[in-house]
């Protein structure tokens, strides 16, 4: 680290020095221009120009035949922020590998087959930053996985033919992709933060929160196929329990999501994390109680432990939406009323 003295010009301009290795190491000379991201906590970034989302990628290729390859590559592809992917390969694209570019493309929000030929298909992702919302996909994934959850433990009540989870896991997936692409070209090009609107922390803190909503979603599919094993639904009070406590759980999630975002101070966080620690003492009576449920048990545990799993991911929210509200300069004692 090194200090720079601040100074005046003629017009009452304040000026710094920039390092002589720095500059040299970029290519910086007098007459260049740079741009300057300045931050609400202070920071102050020099970026040069012809630098400025020069560790985005913007085009990248897959040589490869393999439909397994070719899928993998895709989503790499488009989490690291490429704009464009070429597909090459000495033979044309078969119907199993154009299924395969398909299926990616269908679950990436902007993704779609630009241009397609014997020798190469090209593979385009258009999105605009200045047109996404980090903020209303991390809202718009918490409101969907928050659906999937609670179907999963109304289908203990009748379980259906189907999952209960259906087409929503693609929703989920597209919006879960788009978060982390948005976060990766965010950290790696100050300009991509500018043009988000946010922050890298907030961009981080976000991209953290999606995590933990998608292994809350894992957690309700493993409800739901608990619900599917039955033979049929538990007794009355066993299945109440079962509701309670993924009310309680998804109603600490979406409190703990609002503090993520900004819509609710800290306070509302420590409630959430208070009721989750009610919610964890209701399922470990809940346990006590399945040496009586005879044949159902097995299915039952397997209730219970998707159940506290998905305790754990709320509580994880929680905690984010605390670190957040820490950083507007929340105290955790004096932001918000306890519940």
């Amino acid at each position: 680290m090194e200090t720079r003295k601040v100074q005046t010009v003629g017009n009452g301009t304040y000026t710094v020095s920039l390092p002589k290795e720095w500059a040299e190491s970029q290519g910086v000379t007098a007459g260049d221009t740079v741009t300057l991201h300045d931050y609400v906590d202070g920071v102050l970034a020099v970026q040069t120009c012809d630098r400025s989302g020069g560790d985005v990628p913007t085009a990248a290729r897959i040589e490869s035949a393999d439909p397994a390859v070719i899928e993998r590559g895709l989503r790499a592809a488009y989490a690291a922020g490429v704009r464009e992917v070429t597909l090459e390969s000495d033979e044309p694209l078969t119907a199993q590998r154009r299924r395969a570019v398909e299926r990616v493309a269908r679950g990436r929000i902007g993704m779609s087959v630009a241009a397609e030929s014997e020798a190469a298909t090209t593979v385009q992702i258009m999105l605009n930053s200045e047109e996404v919302s980090v903020s209303q996909s991390l809202r718009q994934l918490a409101f969907t996985v928050r659906a999937i959850h609670r179907d999963a433990v109304e289908a203990l009540a009748a379980p259906p033919g189907a999952s209960p989870v259906g087409s929503r896991d693609e929703q989920v997936d597209r919006l879960a992709a788009m978060i982390e692409r948005s976060v990766s070209r965010g950290m790696a090009d100050l300009g991509e933060v500018d043009a988000l609107g946010t922050t890298r922390s907030e961009l981080f803190e976000s991209w953290t929160a999606m995590r933990e909503l998608c292994r809350l979603r894992d957690a309700a599919v493993e409800v739901g196929a608990a619900a599917a094993a039955l033979d049929g639904p538990p007794a009355e009070r066993r299945l109440e329990s079962c509701r309670d406590i993924g009310r309680a759980v998804r109603g600490a999630v979406a409190d703990g999501v609002g503090v993520v975002l900004g819509d609710e101070d800290a306070g509302v966080a420590r409630g959430a994390l208070g009721d989750l620690r009610e919610v964890r003492e209701r399922i470990d009576a809940f346990d006590r109680r399945l040496d009586e449920a005879g044949a159902s048990a097995p299915e039952l545990r397997r209730v219970s432990r998707a159940l506290r799993r998905s305790a754990d991911r709320g509580d994880d929210v929680a905690e984010i939406g605390l670190r957040r509200a820490a950083r507007r300069g929340e105290s955790p004692r004096d932001a918000g009323a306890e519940r």
